[in-house]
């Protein structure tokens, strides 16, 4: 089983398209993984076009967990530093995908620059706001205090349209639906949660000197176009688009094939401009 040993803990990742002359990616999503026959879920342009890296976080999967072991952004980023320093190093272009993900590239970019290439960003955020807080903060505790299958319906339908969910209502919940990997892990959820809510790179993203992209997501009511906006002006060299007709998570053969343009069309841009030169590791 491909894994490696981070503070004693086993973190799970799989490796899909190596050795096919590809650069490498590290794909990473909201609570929950790409790994165990979910690389479906990545845009088909990242399958195609990338060697791609994902992994289970703590708790999740096969990647285990320890309470005492602090949950943050912060400690997610050095966890992933470490899985890509056991395969080699970087840079490598991060796709941080449905939030959490994409606050955890962040984090790396800041502390890890000589391992990114690019950071490329949906339904992320600077720092969790009041309103973000009570909604992941009610999210948790509906799981807690309810159970999964009211966590995953309050959650799906939040997440997707409401053309989308009404047509595959059915496909998305169920232990096989949306956010099926927290089925039966209330408290590995409690501390990605925890992780979302700690997470401030307000005052450090004016050190992340790659090319960014953060796409804006008009009908999204969990990270809004205020918090993807404030994400892009804090960037240095971001750039950015605005679809009004996507929520939180990007779903519909239409909006994905976009995804997928929109995706190349960055990539494509940044052959041709050379990889900043950066110090090892950062102090931060």
């Amino acid at each position: 089983m491909p894994e490696v040993l981070i503070d004693g803990r086993r973190l799970y990742f799989e490796v899909h398209g190596a050795g096919e002359g590809r650069p490498r990616m590290i794909a990473m999503g909201g609570w929950g993984t790409f790994c165990h026959g979910r690389l479906g879920d990545l845009p088909r342009a990242a399958v195609a076009d990338f060697e791609v890296v994902v992994f289970d976080y703590r708790g999740l999967g096969e990647s285990d967990d320890r309470p005492e072991v602090e949950a943050s952004t912060r400690s997610y980023a050095d966890d992933v530093a470490a899985l890509l320093d056991h395969l080699g190093g970087g840079p490598v272009h991060v796709l941080g995908m449905v939030g959490m993900g994409a606050c955890i590239g962040q984090e790396l970019a800041i502390r890890r620059p000589d391992l990114v290439r690019s950071l490329f960003q949906t339904g992320s955020w600077a720092y969790a706001d009041p309103a973000l807080t009570d909604q992941l903060t009610m999210m948790r505790r509906v799981h807690q205090e309810l159970g999964f299958e009211a966590f995953q319906m309050l959650c799906a339908s939040l997440s997707f349209t409401p053309a989308f969910y009404d047509r595959h209502r059915d496909r998305l919940l169920g232990p096989d639906g949306a956010w099926g990997d927290l089925v039966g892990r209330a408290d590995a959820h409690a501390r990605l949660v925890a992780a979302c809510l700690d997470h401030d790179t307000r005052d450090r993203l004016d050190q992340v000197r790659v090319p960014c992209f953060v796409l804006h997501a008009g009908r999204d009511p969990i990270t809004t176009v205020d918090h993807t906006g404030l994400l892009a002006d804090l960037l240095p060299d971001c750039r950015t688009e605005t679809w009004a007709d996507a929520s939180h998570v990007i779903a519909g053969k239409e909006q994905k094939l976009r995804l997928d343009a929109l995706l190349r069309s960055f990539y494509d841009d940044l052959v041709a401009v050379p990889a900043p030169e950066v110090a090892a590791a950062s102090e931060v």
